[in-house]
């Protein structure tokens, strides 16, 4: 841990301490941290992750202990975010030609749709989708539309946009990795805007003090809450079946270009979540934004840049961290800073030896000396993994560190 600030500290009406380990964090996050501690149903201490920086309303980064109440906005907008992992069987010298790797990786992009807006032609079938209309026994919420249901379908088994990837991973003793990053696409999306509003709504009427809008709660003994959780569960399934059918894919090509190749245990976790957790001898209900957990033992995925190494982990149960530890590496950039101030050739550099689709168009917020291009996933974007990972020592031991040797990002 880098720093505490007890309750005193941080402003008159905290309730709470903050526990960070993130040394320095930027002004805005600490005021988030700050209003999350003054949060009328946050209970024991704020946590904050190595990678913590701002996000909507709660740091993405952080990890909070709620009593009987749940707030949509410390789970997120894409609900279930996480990642998957698996070691192959196959060695990295034998894809050194960086050819093969191009291959790997396009052959990959014809069974897995990439970017915002792109989906399968047909819909998908996915028992969760009846087995969610049975739990609400066809009352469908307000939230829902057949025409979104549909899409939703269309998604499943997409990567998305943004900082969404997989990559072809090398470790240290010359194994091949699959490594992918995406949740529950605009599904989690929609059912987070409608908990927050409907949460916000409340708020006002029962005259909440709550530090500021983005931050609603729901009680989890009403049906508002109740309907949240369900729905929010929903969308865990759906983005835990998103990456696992990814990564089929992604084996399935592996295992045309690979022969004899064997896939050994997979990881398959979020990072965006809300769970009833017990903790300090109580039942709390644990939201960890941009965080993972890390349980004694338990393993775990925290990737780099699309530049940079990243870590497969086992968790150490630091109670203090709610038994959480970073969920990446963490922004130190975001996307328009990124786009406006790093160069074409600054970027390219560093990925030197790592075979990627090169950078996206990034429209107006990107125009610098005439370029257009968009970095905000370039590796100058983000903090140090190497770095982060020192600063979590309690919280996890690195067991596999992986170097990317091909990127399909979002």
């Amino acid at each position: 841990m880098e720093w505490i600030k007890d309750k005193k500290s941080i402003a008159p009406e905290a309730r709470v301490a903050i526990k960070s380990w993130c040394a320095e964090i930027e002004p805005e996050a600490l005021k988030q941290a700050a209003d999350l501690a003054s949060h009328p149903v946050v209970d024991m201490h704020v946590a904050l992750m190595p990678d913590c920086h701002v996000g909507y309303g709660m740091p993405i980064g952080g990890v909070i202990a709620c009593r009987e109440a749940v707030i949509p906005n410390a789970v997120g907008v894409d609900i279930g975010c996480g990642m998957g992992a698996v070691k192959t069987s196959f060695v990295a010298e034998q894809l050194k030609e960086m050819r093969q790797i191009r291959k790997i990786l396009d052959a990959i992009k014809m069974l897995v749709p990439v970017g915002e807006g792109n989906s399968h032609k047909k819909a998908q079938e996915w028992q969760g989708f009846e087995a969610y209309e049975d739990e609400i026994s066809g009352k469908m919420p307000e939230w829902f539309t057949n025409d979104h249901f549909n899409h939703d379908r269309k998604n499943l088994g997409t990567l998305g946009g943004g900082n969404h990837f997989i990559e072809l991973q090398v470790s240290e003793d010359g194994y091949v990795w699959l490594m992918l990053h995406s949740g529950s696409r605009n599904l989690g999306y929609r059912i987070a805007a409608f908990y927050n509003k409907l949460a916000y709504a409340l708020n006002e009427k029962w005259h909440a003090k709550i530090p500021c809008k983005d931050l609603a709660f729901l009680p989890t003994d009403g049906n508002e809450g109740q309907n949240y959780i369900r729905d929010m569960n929903f969308a865990l399934r759906y983005a835990l079946e998103n990456r696992a059918r990814m990564m089929a894919a992604a084996r399935a090509v592996m295992s045309e270009h690979c022969p004899g190749i064997q896939f050994l245990e997979e990881i398959n976790i979020h990072h965006n979540y809300a769970a009833q957790e017990h903790h300090f001898g109580r039942n709390l209900w644990v939201h960890r934004k941009g965080a993972t957990s890390a349980r004694n033992n338990e393993l775990g995925i925290i990737p780099g840049s699309m530049g940079a190494f990243s870590y497969i982990v086992r968790g150490l149960g630091n109670p203090d961290s709610f038994t959480s530890c970073s969920h990446g590496a963490g922004r130190r950039m975001g996307r328009k800073e990124a786009s406006r101030n790093l160069t074409l050739e600054e970027c390219n550099n560093a990925m030197e030896g790592i075979v990627f689709d090169r950078w996206h168009k990034a429209g107006g917020y990107g125009k610098r000396k005439g370029e257009t291009f968009d970095f905000g996933e370039a590796p100058q974007a983000y903090k140090n993994i190497d770095e982060v990972m020192h600063s979590q020592t309690d919280l996890v031991e690195p067991i596999v560190k992986l170097r990317p040797m091909g990127v399909i990002k979002g």
